[in-house]
């Protein structure tokens, strides 16, 4: 199945929290998926507490590597 959208990050709830705030600042909405919350929500345990994956679509990707770089670099 192809997608429009592409893994931007993965790593920690606060940093991917920061990426998000910088990337939509300069108005990218990125989608994080929490395998974490959506097993508790399904009511399974998970030992990846506080993973999560960043992505963005494949328009914006360029511009959005650039935020993620500098932001970890300040990180």
């Amino acid at each position: 199945m192809e997608s429009n959208y592409s893994k931007l990050y993965a790593g920690s709830f606060i940093v991917v929290q920061l990426i998000t705030q910088n990337l939509e600042k300069q108005g990218i909405t990125p989608i994080v998926k929490d395998e974490t919350e959506s097993a508790r929500l399904a009511g399974f345990g998970t030992s990846t507490y506080g993973f999560q994956e960043l992505y963005v679509h494949l328009d914006e990707k360029t511009k959005a590597e650039g935020i993620v770089a500098t932001t970890l670099a300040d990180f």
